[in-house]
């Protein structure tokens, strides 16, 4: 044996010896591992002319608007994983009284450390909308003062009484809160995270002293991004949650990482072990049961070979979204994964009746992009196309958005398109969070909006072309299949939308009943911003509130499809529980018309197995409509007019 391969040999034992000790070795924070044959960055889109950008104007109002809320990391210096990680917004009318309402979600500090000069107040703030583009702060009223380490929300009617409850999830333990009546017609939230039979994988050690939780080991929950759904088809909502990886304070600090060769910098996902997503099945009278091994949620890989080869979880999930690529009317789900393949989960029929998930994202085209894995964050599903859907990815800096067209329903095929379609080069360079669909003009086509914002505080020290804070993206849908999306700048959709920040979650709603989309963006250990759409009134829409039976039909209307008809012009919307990252966008569907004013028919195909489709006709645009199911009748409201 040569002196070399003697050498080789001991470092191979040293490191085989020190892994079976439990020791960790890192890397540099921000070094990817080395890419072979990656195809050529070429983007066709950027030789053809440029598309006129129309002007709507996104006005910041949130010092006016009543939305006080600053996100708190808690981060006391140490640099721990889940402080790069929030915060979330989920949007619901809470007490029906057809304005939509706005929940955040903070952290807190950590075990053992002092609290900020500033208090944090409850990490939960309910933002009642009082109708005229201001809230009011409700959440001592409406039973959701309290302290977690929160991460994100999602709410849907799991109970079908008519009001939307409400899911946490956090750092130590996820939260359901029941929507109940108080005292003076008012309603509240009430916490029946464990009658429900909700689980907590990793308590929140609230009672440790800073140095004792420094050092805990025992791994604690880390949830992401939840929704509701009826997977089954029972009329009642399930409940699908996210989690992203193995953690703990003693595991994080462990493992090296530098930024500069000094000081510590935040972990990447690829140091830590993979946790394991979960699904409740309702049961109804507020129960759930964990089906997640049943039902075909939980995906492992073997460590090692033979039998007695560990399990170990794959995923790393920040984003979920509900979806019906085939169109068969059950819901499937797509899940974003953060250096980890990304899951497609498809929906099919199980034993005695019953539903399960096959797990397909490889043969489906949606496990990588471009034959590597990305770190994906936020999601969305929508029509980009008339009669073609597809699917947005967020991804980690220097990676491009995904974006996965449906490009064989039948056979259940996605092919990733965004480089044909202009968003490779666009997007490759920010770090992408929150993302969501939405006709920000009304023209009839889904436009797309981007909350970037990076994880390290001092990454333009080894990074000259990143920076901490950055602007978030809005691109406008063309329509033109040979340059689809357009990035809007700021001399066409105002300056405040692209202040730079350090975004994550992001969420649309109407605030002020006008019929255009509002929007409401999350910055992490910053101010969350509302910002109002001064759109013009060339434009026509109509929107739809659907409302489920309550026994075919979930209450919330869940996966309702919705096809639309006007201007012989045909629609294509859903109706989507949480999108996006940590977030949850409103309920009703906005769906812009141009300069047609009549919806001559309107079909919902209702979730649930014995759900079926109803028909509306000769529908008004500049009208919101509630359609019940079972109910002929469309219960119309005129919208307010826009200046």
């Amino acid at each position: 044996m040569t002196k070399r391969t003697a050498a080789i040999a001991a470092i191979a034992v040293a490191l085989t010896a020190a892994a079976g000790a439990g020791v960790y070795f890192g890397t540099d924070w921000f070094r990817t591992a080395k890419v072979t044959n990656k195809p050529p960055d070429i983007d066709p889109n950027k030789d053809k002319p440029p598309i006129p950008v129309p002007k709507v104007t996104f006005t910041d109002i949130t010092a006016t608007s009543g939305i006080d809320f600053t996100h708190y990391n808690g981060a006391a210096g140490k640099k721990l994983l889940p402080e790069t990680m929030g915060g979330g917004v989920c949007v619901l009318d809470y007490d029906g009284d057809g304005k939509q309402d706005i929940l955040l979600v903070n952290s807190c500090p950590w075990p053992g450390h002092a609290a900020p000069q500033k208090p944090v107040g409850s990490c939960l703030r309910l933002f009642h909308n009082n109708g005229d583009g201001t809230f009011t702060d409700i959440t001592a009223i409406a039973g959701l003062s309290t302290t977690l380490y929160g991460v994100g929300a999602c709410s849907g009617d799991f109970d079908n009484d008519g009001f939307p409850d409400l899911f946490v999830t956090s750092v130590g333990g996820c939260k359901l809160y029941k929507n109940v009546p108080a005292e003076g017609g008012e309603r509240k939230f009430l916490d029946v995270t464990t009658d429900a039979g909700i689980t907590v994988n990793g308590a929140w050690p609230g009672n440790l002293s800073a140095d004792n939780f420094l050092k805990s080991r025992d791994p604690i929950e880390f949830a992401t991004s939840a929704t509701f759904l009826d997977y089954d088809g029972d009329g009642k909502l399930d409940l699908f949650v996210c989690r992203y990886v193995k953690w703990s304070p003693a595991i994080d600090l462990s493992i090296k990482s530098t930024l500069t060769g000094h000081e510590r910098a935040y972990l990447r996902p690829q140091d830590f072990e993979g946790a394991q997503c979960s699904l409740y099945n309702n049961l109804g009278d507020g129960k759930f049961t964990d089906v997640t091994d049943i039902a075909g949620i939980k995906v492992i890989a073997p460590e090692g070979v033979g039998p007695n080869a560990r399990e170990r979880p794959v995923a790393k999930s920040l984003g979920v979204i509900v979806c019906d690529p085939d169109g068969d009317g059950w819901p499937d789900l797509i899940v974003a994964n953060d250096s980890v393949r990304n899951f497609f989960f498809h929906n099919i029929p199980g034993p005695n009746g019953t539903r399960v998930f096959e797990e397909r994202g490889l043969s489906a085209g949606v496990a990588y992009a471009e034959g590597q894995v990305r770190g994906a964050m936020g999601i969305d599903w929508g029509e980009y196309l008339p009669g073609k859907r597809g699917v947005v990815i967020t991804n980690f800096a220097d990676e491009p958005i995904t974006f996965l067209a449906v490009a064989d329903a039948e056979r259940l095929r996605f092919r990733d398109i965004a480089t044909n379609i202009g968003l490779h080069t666009s997007s490759k360079l920010p770090l992408k969070f929150g993302t969501f669909f939405f006709d920000y003009d009304l023209d009839g086509r889904l436009d797309l909006l981007v909350c970037n914002g990076h994880l390290e505080p001092e990454i333009a020290k080894v990074q000259r072309d990143q920076h901490y804070a950055q602007p978030p993206q809005l691109f406008w849908n063309t329509g033109d299949q040979q340059r689809l999306f357009e990035e809007v700048k700021a001399d066409s959709g105002g300056p405040d939308l692209f202040a730079p920040m350090v975004g994550r979650g992001c969420a649309f709603l109407d605030i002020d009943g006008d019929g255009d989309l509002d929007v409401i963006l999350v910055e992490n250990n910053g101010r969350a911003r509302l910002l109002r759409n001064d759109l013009a009134k060339d434009n026509q829409c109509v929107r739809l509130t659907l409302v489920g039976d309550g026994k075919s039909a979930n209450s919330s209307a869940i996966g309702a499809q919705v096809t639309i008809e006007a201007g012989g012009k045909t629609y294509q919307r859903e109706v989507a529980g949480a999108r996006g990252y940590l977030s949850q966008s409103e309920l009703p569907i906005t769906v812009g018309l141009g300069a047609t004013t009549i919806i001559e028919k309107v079909t919902v195909r209702w979730p649930g197995k014995d759900a079926g489709s109803q028909v509306w006709t000769n529908l008004k645009a500049g009208t919101e409509y509630t359609l019940r199911r079972g109910k002929p009748e469309a219960e119309g409201t005129a919208l307010k007019a826009r200046p």
